[in-house]
């Protein structure tokens, strides 16, 4: 296999060394799956988007997203990352000002537009599946019948009280959102608490493996200047102890949020995340008709080859 165009991409940012660091490898080919596994895992960061030609007509091009265990239909950053290296890589155009990704999650829109401090790149996430807590009880029928095997409710509370345990709960409980990945999300009433919360890892990664889900995602209600939110996420079963910044997370809250009838259609906010990482990143999250948009900046911080052989 030749030297492939490597880059190295901040997404959710306009500063190097801020954002979530993206890994993006640009191919002609599609390679075997386990080869790109191999390389995400080799990279070790929480994605790494491989580049291919599409497959339909209708996309611009086509991505497909590996965390170092396993692949993803769809992620935030990724889309973001990916679509700004794609540009950058000359592979596609932006003059109307939208593109078309082609992912495991289908065909998804993205807009480019100009911002204050560089392009607004923004993706509309997957539809998301909102799972209330009525999900938990259900678990507890399912374990009763042998072609679907669940968790006994008791067990499943006992796990999430351990892995939210020290942090005051708001109005929205924990509860399970699938936009392509499954992820726990719940409201903390304070968010200065949030930001000083020392999670532990270990009840959390015995919480996503029980049920299936990626990770957990905390938001609260913010008083910054700087944003409107602040939201953490932890994947550590997936080999990430804190996500930096979380597109598809971001897109959960703010599904949630609109069904809660917190926002509306046509408001946008601004989510602050991975401050407690040293990654200070922004995620411009928006309701529109056709489902919600995340959205921000990225910068190339490596632009290079990768030599597989």
């Amino acid at each position: 296999m030749p030297s492939l165009p490597f880059k190295q991409v901040d997404v959710f940012c306009y500063r190097p060394l801020q954002g979530n660091p993206l890994a993006v490898i640009a191919l002609d080919h599609e390679p075997e799956a386990a080869w790109m596994q191999a390389v995400a895992a080799w990279t070790n960061l929480s994605e790494t988007a491989f580049l291919l030609p599409p497959t339909t007509t209708e996309a611009s091009y086509r991505v497909r997203i590996f965390t170092p265990r396993r692949e993803l239909p769809f992620a935030g950053h990724p889309s973001v990352g990916a679509a700004h290296a794609a540009l950058e890589f000359a592979r596609v155009s932006a003059e109307s000002g939208r593109l078309i990704q082609e992912c495991g999650a289908g065909l998804l829109p993205l807009t480019v537009e100009p911002g204050p401090d560089g392009p607004i790149i923004s993706v509309r996430a997957p539809t998301a599946r909102i799972q209330p807590e009525s999900w938990l009880e259900s678990q507890s029928e399912s374990q009763s019948k042998p072609d679907q095997p669940g968790i006994a409710e008791a067990a499943l509370r006992s796990l999430l009280d351990a892995a939210l345990a020290g942090l005051p709960l708001a109005a929205l409980g924990p509860c399970r959102i699938d936009n392509g990945p499954i992820w726990w999300t719940v409201e903390i009433a304070d968010a200065h608490a949030l930001r000083r919360h020392r999670p532990d890892l270990a009840a959390i990664a015995r919480l996503t493996e029980a049920t299936g889900t990626v990770g957990l995602a905390a938001f609260a209600d913010a008083r910054d200047d700087d944003c409107d939110r602040v939201v953490r996420a932890w994947c550590p079963a997936d080999g990430i102890p804190e996500d930096p910044v979380t597109g598809s997370v971001n897109a959960c809250i703010g599904a949630r949020l609109l069904d809660a009838g917190r926002i509306g259609i046509g408001n946008r906010y601004i989510a602050s995340q991975g401050r407690e990482v040293g990654r200070d990143g922004r995620v411009i999250v928006t309701a529109a008709s056709d489902g919600i948009w995340v959205g921000g900046g990225a910068v190339t911080v490596i632009d290079g080859s990768l030599r597989p052989r």
